[in-house]
């Protein structure tokens, strides 16, 4: 006969027992710390956000508030002039295609490229691999000011001087996009792709039909953190573009910003509000990929 089971706080002495205080201690305990770490991450929210929101108030300004010091918090006499100055000064048309451009061939070409490149490196066994991964980390620890004045006299003695390539080209594989697609396909089991082979599909069959759709977390992460570099790039565009049909929206908006002998900061802050709502509808967008692709991106 089954013997029945005793549970182990019917025989524990009452001695050993935790007593009613001590959970409420415990409890007491464990509300304080839940509390201090919802303000400290509340407080880090508000760190994080704070320079955005003071951004998008003081869009709204006139100019003199704006410099006014001790600030407002909020605007006095709120009005949309800024913006009417931005969109009939400049021509933002042109400047938001040509960023738009420039930002989506980079963010394509960075996807496609270092996909393929970290697909090799990772699951495609060659002479050199090693190596070159190995390079490909180097390249990473190089400034990019050290690297500006080459490929600026590269590009201009290709003749691509104010061109889309000339913007484009320079940046369309960067080698931590690299590093991340070929730490990801770490994670693709090589025996699935051996049962690809075994059925008679080829490399790149196997790469566009299998690889990429379980790459998807981390191709959004390339592409979100691509875009971003890209769309808010000031340096290269500015050296590049040298005339204003070839401008991007950083580039106008700090040129178109300055007055004859100071900064128009209302209409400098009503064009950074216009510039990051495309980066924000973006990471909106795939930012469950993108949170995905930076949790698993190395585990292998």
């Amino acid at each position: 006969m089954a013997t029945p089971a005793i549970d182990d706080a019917t025989v524990r002495p009452a001695e050993h027992r935790p007593a009613p205080a001590t959970r409420r201690t415990r409890r007491s305990r464990d509300r304080v710390a839940s509390t201090v770490l919802h303000l400290l991450l509340g407080a880090g929210l508000l760190l994080m956000v704070g320079p955005f929101l003071w951004m998008l108030v003081s869009s709204i300004k006139p100019e003199g508030e704006v410099r006014r010091v001790p600030p407002t918090w909020w605007p006095e006499a709120a009005t949309l002039e800024n913006y009417r100055e931005l969109f009939g000064r400049m021509d933002f048309p042109q400047y938001f295609t040509n960023s738009a451009v420039v930002a989506t061939l980079v963010t394509v070409g960075n996807v496609l490229i270092c996909a393929a490149t970290g697909y090799a490196l990772a699951k495609l066994p060659f002479r050199g691999r090693r190596g070159l991964f190995a390079a490909v980390i180097g390249t990473i620890m190089v400034p990019p000011v050290v690297w500006f004045i080459p490929v600026f006299v590269l590009v201009s003695n290709l003749g691509l001087v104010n061109t889309y390539a000339g913007l484009v080209l320079p940046n369309i594989a960067q080698a931590i996009n690299v590093f991340l697609m070929r730490q990801f396909m770490l994670s693709v089991p090589d025996e699935l792709l051996e049962s690809a082979r075994i059925d008679g599909a080829g490399e790149w069959r196997i790469f566009w039909r299998i690889v990429l759709p379980l790459s998807r977390p981390a191709m959004a992460t390339v592409g979100i953190l691509t875009f971003l570099g890209s769309w808010n790039n000031f340096l290269w565009p500015l050296a590049v573009a040298t005339t204003e049909d070839k401008y991007t929206l950083p580039v106008a908006l700090a040129l178109y910003s300055v007055g004859q002998n100071e900064a128009r900061y209302g209409l400098l802050l009503a064009g950074s509000v216009v510039v990051v709502l495309p980066i924000l509808l973006v990471f909106l967008v795939l930012q469950r990929h993108f949170v995905r692709g930076i949790a698993t991106t190395g585990l292998k």
